[in-house]
């Protein structure tokens, strides 16, 4: 049976979609070749299977290769780590494939998701940065002595962290500012009796802003043929834990 023949507003919209589909995954955390597969399923379901999609991670194009070519392209100047948008993309894209949805109706649903707010409270995930560096420090050093001063201290740098991060286009600043805010506060409170082991809490404290997630998609889109992509995420990783040392070493030569 021959596939419905879309109209030129039509193409358009679909390419719309496709685009801000796979902006908001990119922004939100997801692996390349997960974003490229939904775009992909997305053109088939709506009758074009011949759209063509370059993604990487600073930018998509899209094209529909026929007598009416339409071409778009979107570029991704922000990225974060938010798996609940992931989701909602990925439910929106099978109520779409079983026609639960319609196109228009898919397309500004996704326009509203960049609106979300986040699923964790910032309190909440305050929170879980301090129970991490806490039980961080606990895990190496099998001792309970200075949990809750490196929960504090963790505590403290991802709050740095997150307000730097606000303020300054550059990501691997805030790192350096927060690492080197931890490793200062940690010197500190074991020369006034406050903890045992400085190293140890540093390490805690600093274990909210590894650069985790990072590296795991670099391997994973390299693992799929994404040559560009993956070496890029790897060397925005490297950066990111090198911000980390340097911050901490920098602590070390002020204070140690």
């Amino acid at each position: 049976m021959n596939e419905p023949t879309l109209s030129i507003k039509e193409k358009n919209l679909l390419v719309q979609t496709c685009l801000l589909a796979g902006k908001i995954l990119i922004e939100n955390g997801s692996e390349l070749n997960r974003v490229s597969d939904t775009i992909k399923r997305i053109a088939a379901n709506a009758g074009v299977p011949n759209l063509r999609a370059y993604v990487t991670i600073t930018g998509i194009m899209i094209s529909i290769d026929d007598d009416d070519t339409v071409a778009k392209i979107a570029e991704i100047d922000q990225r974060d780590f938010d798996l609940r948008r992931i989701e909602v993309v990925n439910r929106l894209s099978r109520k779409f494939a079983a026609h639960q949805i319609t196109l228009h109706r898919f397309y500004r649903m996704l326009q509203k998701i960049p609106y979300f707010g986040r699923y964790y409270q910032f309190w909440q995930r305050l929170l879980a940065a301090a129970l991490l560096s806490g039980m961080i420090s606990v895990i190496f050093t099998h001792d309970y002595g200075d949990f809750w001063l490196t929960s504090v201290v963790g505590m403290l740098g991802w709050l740095i962290y997150q307000g730097v991060r606000k303020r300054v286009t550059a990501s691997f600043i805030s790192e350096f500012v927060a690492a080197t805010v931890i490793g200062m506060v940690a010197i500190m409170a074991v020369r006034l009796g406050l903890g045992h082991s400085a190293d140890n809490i540093i390490i805690g404290a600093v274990m909210p802003l590894v650069p985790g997630v990072q590296i795991t998609n670099a391997v994973r889109d390299l693992i799929y043929g994404n040559l560009i992509s993956g070496p890029a995420r790897g060397i925005e990783a490297l950066i990111c834990a090198c911000a980390l040392g340097f911050g901490v070493s920098l602590a070390l030569i002020w204070l140690g």
